[in-house]
This record gives C-alpha cells, structure tokens and sequence, in this order.
C-alpha cells in the first residue's frame, strides 16, 4: 500500500510538470565552465530500472536512458582535469517522453527525475547522504515550442533531457566548494603568492 501511494504521488507530479514550460538547454558546453576545484571524473554509474513513467508518456528501455546520461555526464565533466576521482551516480526516478498531442490544448513537455549522489573515490564514502532530487523539463526550440511529441523522436528526446540533468548537476555540485577543495586548500598549505609577500615582513619583525 505504501509503495502504491508514492507511486501515485510520483505518477501525479510528473502529470503536473509535464504541463509546465520549457527549460533552458544544456548542449552547449561554452567556453566557461563551474569551479569544481580538484574534481575529476572517475565513473559515470546510471540506474534506471525503478523509474516511474508518468502518463501519456513513450516508453523507453532503462538501457537507453544508461547510454544517453553516461554520454552526457563523461562529455561535460570530462572537461575537469582535477588530481581526485569522484563518481557520479544516477537513478532515474521517473519520466515522461511527450507523445503527440493537440498543439496548445494537449501538448505535454517531456520531463526527467533524477536522483543524484557523489562519491568520494579515495575515501569511499558518498558525500550526500540522501540523494539530491533533480527535476528538469526539455528545452525550449522549434521543435519543442508546440510539443516535442509532435516533432521529435524518443531518442532525441532523451539526448535532449540528458544534456539539461546533467548540465543541472553541475550547478548543483557547483553550490557544494567544500566537496571539492584544491590539493592545498586540503592540505592546509598556503600559496606561493601569498608566502612571497608575507616573507619581508616576517623577516623585518624576526630582527
């Protein structure tokens, strides 16, 4: 009975997002990127079994959602060239691919619940506890404007969810600068700027 309920529960908010706007995308990379300090990607660990699939949804197989987030998590945190490993791991918690609908009367969003948690390679350890929920909705285009269901394919839907999680993921792991400091901040050392500075006027009190 309980599991019925929180399915419910689930079933019910992905119906609510599904009708909401669109989000802003995350293909493209820029030139800038967050300050994750040492961080460098070890695994990229997808699950996607136990999710939800919201109504009027397509049905997609959790393989193809494994392949479509591990791609995406590797291309954008590939990108940091830390000295520590850290893993990325996802749960899918549920779905909803949009299907062809009425353009502006029935035209649901696609829409993609993750939970997300980050482990420590060295210390084995997960750094959040409870996985942290990410929600996001597709992106807004040509294509998406009136529904995606009308004008895109699951797969391309699902590359275009991805890209947005993960790109969320970051901003998330962006808030959290005490999960990634640099070697020196961890190892308590000063930087060599600040050690030439300091010197003269160590020296001149020491005399």
């Amino acid at each position: 009975m309980e599991f019925s309920g929180l399915k419910s529960r689930a079933l019910g908010a992905l119906a609510a997002l599904a009708v909401l706007g669109a989000c802003a995308s995350g293909a493209q990379l820029g030139e800038e990127r967050g300050e994750l300090g040492n961080f460098r990607l070890g695994h990229a660990i997808v699950v996607a079994d136990n999710a939800t699939v919201g109504p009027a949804s397509r049905r997609a197989d959790p393989e193809q959602w494994q392949t479509a987030l591990t791609a995406e998590i590797e291309r954008r945190f590939g990108r940091y060239d830390g000295d520590k490993f850290y893993h990325v791991a996802v749960a899918v918690q549920g779905y909803v691919l949009a299907v062809p609908g009425i353009p502006i009367v029935a035209a649901p969003k696609s829409v993609l619940i993750l939970g997300v948690t980050i482990w420590d390679d060295e210390a084995q350890t997960k750094l959040n506890e409870s996985p942290h929920r990410i929600t996001v909705l597709e992106s807004l285009s040509g294509e998406t404007v009136v529904s995606s269901g009308l004008t895109q394919s699951a797969e391309q839907q699902m590359q275009n969810l991805s890209e947005n999680a993960v790109a969320a993921i970051e901003r998330w792991m962006v808030t959290k600068p005490e999960w990634f400091p640099l070697a020196q901040d961890a190892d308590g050392l000063v930087a060599p700027d600040v050690v030439s500075e300091a010197a003269p006027d160590t020296a001149v009190s020491g005399s």
